[in-house]
């Protein structure tokens, strides 16, 4: 027999409580949002408190600012996540669908989606405050690991976005997998626990790097850097993942059962890899920027 793990028995819901004959649930998923939230605004509060990280000893912003910063930054996060969500991946769908679109409670949210909300949400704040737009990035690039990192774990807790089959002794056997999805396999069906890859790249190794050249080599005097180093270990970090991770249901049919978003014989790539794709570019591009500005 080979070995495999079994999914711990976790609930996705830490606790629930009843209220005016209304229950009420705390999930693991709305945590990990609300603690990243949190700690990510302390970790730039931090850092603005301390003049001498930024370009000419002068924070780019003050505590107050950044407390306004957040809320525009939540809004990208939703608007952007979920319109994200509808147009990468089910956009025939929510065309036939379109109310379905604000029901943000059934699921439905988009990393590269909300990515680009915080993005317009960073443009418009620095625009309307006069703060310089790579700092403002560079400040949330930093912080952003933290929430990947807590996110992705709540990812394996509520047993979602799993991997491939795989017969290494750490694959997962989700509860939620279709055994039918793992053609050719007799018994349990174990899995990369792809989302656990996640955390531990994005996450846990992209946010001690941040970390280490913001508070130990002074990467914020050089704007654009902390965000370019940002986008491209993500990209990265995600683009590597793809090979290992389910692809979307919607993706998947009888002639195409790799899941391929773009496919040209027997090479393709997941709608992930191609959204990552120009992130790994924009990165690329900003740290060669910041690295020329700094000469």
């Amino acid at each position: 027999m080979k070995a495999m793990i079994p999914f711990p028995d976790i609930s996705p819901e830490i606790f629930t409580i009843a209220l005016f004959g209304m229950e009420f649930s705390l999930r693991w998923y709305a945590l990990a949002y609300i603690a990243g939230i949190v700690i990510g605004w302390r970790l730039v509060v931090a850092a603005v408190r301390r003049p001498h990280l930024w370009p000419n000893g002068a924070a780019p912003m003050d505590a107050r600012a950044v407390e306004d910063l957040l809320t525009w930054v939540i809004l990208g996060v939703i608007l952007g996540g979920r319109l994200g969500f509808v147009l990468f991946y089910q956009p025939g769908y929510y065309l036939a669908h379109p109310l379905e679109i604000l029901q943000v409670w059934q699921g439905g949210m988009a990393f590269h989606g909300g990515l680009l909300g915080v993005v317009v949400a960073c443009i418009l704040f620095a625009r309307k405050r006069g703060i310089p737009m790579l700092s403002v990035a560079d400040a949330l690039c930093m912080a952003t690991p933290v929430g990947l990192l807590l996110g992705r774990i709540a990812n394996f807790i509520n047993a979602e976005l799993w991997g491939r089959p795989t017969d290494l002794p750490w694959g997962v056997v989700f509860p939620t997998a279709r055994a039918q999805d793992c053609p050719g396999i007799e018994g349990p069906c174990a899995r990369h626990p792809s989302q656990l890859y996640e955390a531990g790249l994005e996450g846990l190794l992209l946010g001690a790097i941040l970390l280490w050249m913001v508070w130990g080599r002074g990467a914020l005097k050089r704007p654009g850097l902390v965000a370019g180093v940002f986008f491209a270990g993500y990209g990265l970090s995600r683009f590597v993942v793809e090979f290992v991770r389910q692809a979307d249901a919607q993706f998947i049919t009888p002639d195409n059962p790799m899941g391929y978003a773009w496919q040209m014989g027997q090479l393709g790539l997941s709608m992930g890899q191609i959204l990552s794709l120009p992130m790994v570019v924009l990165g690329l591009v900003l740290i060669v920027r910041a690295r020329r500005a700094g000469a």
